[in-house]
């Protein structure tokens, strides 16, 4: 396992870094259409994190971006079609990574959960808007804070 995961089983950590995933379908999805720029962005920024962001995150990330590019599109392949199916599904995937979220140190749950929310951001301006403005639709603005998530503060000791 790699640092700062100790805590979680081989099951957990693969549920938590297929989270990544998860909310990448369900704000890429979230319109309706999941557009191949989203995809792709989705894929370049969980990449990116492999080397660039929080330190206490690099390995996270470096496992994350290992089968990514593939990942992503098979869940997209066995997911349904009909948005309202899909969104749910991914919700409830996301859903369940609060009690693993929790076993994690507070500070690295604080930093998952930040970069959670971030992640999701970046998803959903992928794609629309006039020259990059007002590209987040309403439906995508409803799930980029990720609401089915318990906010993880960090708590200095």
């Amino acid at each position: 396992m790699i640092k700062n995961f100790e805590s979680l089983s081989a099951e957990e950590f693969e549920k938590l870094r297929l989270g990544i995933a998860w909310i990448a379908v369900l704000i890429a999805g979230a319109d309706g259409k999941i557009d191949s720029s989203e995809v792709t962005l989705a894929s370049k920024i969980a990449k990116i994190r492999s080397y660039a962001g929080p330190e206490e995150l690099i390995e996270f990330y470096t496992e994350v971006g290992s089968d990514f590019a593939t990942k992503l599109p098979e869940l997209i392949d066995n997911t349904p079609n009909d948005k309202k199916a899909r969104t749910e599904i991914a919700v409830n995937k996301i859903s369940e990574l609060n009690p693993i979220l929790a076993k994690l140190p507070n500070v690295i749950g604080a930093l998952m959960y930040h970069s959670f929310v971030s992640f999701a951001t970046h998803v959903a301006k992928a794609s629309g808007g006039f020259i990059r403005i007002w590209s987040i639709s309403h439906e995508e603005d409803k799930y980029i804070n990720l609401p089915m998530l318990d906010e993880i503060v960090y708590v200095e000791e």
